[in-house]
């Protein structure tokens, strides 16, 4: 029986966790006098840091795809649907949870700022997105790539349209999926084209993995295709607006990032899937296959969410480069090993409250009780 796990994507998705966490950790803590591009070793680890977000929505629509198509040949994709219609709405509940001020609540001040939109609702809303997709198309495959392949395509040239794009007349529960006018991370726009981009990548794994050379051809289709989309890309769209004389493509032209970004995934993609035969450490594949719970985890750590108590809310921009450097790698150590050994945690704790609360109530028990006269 041949393996149909695709090692590589845990690791992608391994190594994209921890970027994001040294990420966050240094973005949110190094000095501002340190941020600048003054700083060549700052410009290298920007430029770097920028692919973490397009890696995490590439893989997302890749992986949604793949298991939809992988739930057909089996015959139970309804099945998968109605899960991934589920795994949607839980990202976007943890997703505004996370960013509830739950003691400024308690102290009755309430504002809105909890609906600003980051990765988790944007995930969530590509999940039940494309889980929409197929179920209408999920009989017309070619179709459905194209209309996905569309998608990406529309949504990345078009970003000069939407770009400083201001709703004022629209509620901030919808407005914040759009516009970043009131603090939002992510918006829908452009990222569900990374996510369109990955299901296209997906049904063709699910299709042709299993094919003579297939893995060959994936693998330099990546990195031909990426080092195109990453060197050439902009030249492209130049030469269409000198065809055309149309505006959009000379704005697409001389402010890219979208399509290079995309460029950086494929080469980062062929990378992994080249050395695939490496990267099936069980450690790889736990941090891969953990990455909410390790979200979830650095945002409590961090931000202080549930709590209000963070690494933000004390060192916020104060450190300096060798302290932030060597703080984010305990940064990423306390947070992966505080997910990998997460059962031992939850059991320890566990017994340990009920043993705290036995005692409180034997104590209870025994108290002398006061007799009125």
């Amino acid at each position: 029986m041949k393996e149909n796990r695709l090692y590589f994507l845990d690791a992608v998705r391994a190594f994209a966790i921890l970027m994001m966490l040294q990420g966050h950790f240094i973005d949110g803590l190094l000095h501002t006098s340190y941020k600048s591009s003054e700083y060549v070793a700052f410009t290298i680890w920007n430029g770097f840091r920028g692919n973490t977000a397009p890696l995490f929505f590439t893989i997302t629509g890749l992986v949604i795809l793949y298991l939809l198509k992988k739930a057909e040949s089996k015959g139970n994709e309804n099945l998968r649907i109605k899960k991934g219609f589920k795994r949607g709405a839980s990202l976007l509940l943890i997703g505004y949870s996370l960013r509830i001020p739950i003691f400024s609540w308690l102290a009755g001040h309430i504002d809105s700022y909890f609906l600003v939109i980051d990765v988790l609702q944007i995930i969530g809303i590509s999940v039940i997105l494309l889980n929409g997709c197929y179920a209408l198309l999920k009989n017309q495959t070619k179709l459905l790539a194209l209309l996905l392949t569309g998608i990406g395509v529309l949504v990345f040239a078009s970003e000069p349209v939407y770009r400083t794009l201001t709703l004022p007349q629209v509620p901030d529960i919808l407005v914040n999926y759009i516009t970043k006018e009131n603090g939002s991370v992510f918006t829908l726009l452009p990222w569900f084209g990374f996510v369109a981009f990955g299901a296209v990548l997906g049904i063709i794994f699910q299709k042709f993995q299993y094919k003579s050379q297939f893995k060959t051809i994936a693998i330099s289709s990546f990195i031909f295709g990426g080092l195109f989309l990453n060197s050439l890309s902009s030249e492209a769209f130049y030469l269409i607006y000198k065809v055309t004389h149309i505006e959009l493509f000379y704005n697409v032209a001389n402010y890219n990032y979208l399509f290079i970004r995309l460029g950086n995934v494929l080469l980062v993609f062929g990378v992994f899937y080249a050395i695939e035969s490496y990267l099936k450490h069980p450690l790889i594949l736990k941090l891969g296959n953990n990455t909410l719970s390790i979200y979830v985890v650095h945002f409590i750590i961090l931000y202080g969410s549930y709590t209000g108590f963070g690494l933000y809310r004390y060192a916020h921009n104060s450190l300096e480069p060798w302290s932030a450097v060597l703080g984010a790698l305990a940064f990423m150590s306390v947070v992966c090993l505080v997910v990998i050994y997460e059962d031992k945690i939850k059991a320890f704790l566990n017994i340990n409250i009920r043993k705290a609360w036995s005692f409180i109530k034997l104590k209870s028990m025994h108290r002398p009780r006061l007799h009125r006269s």
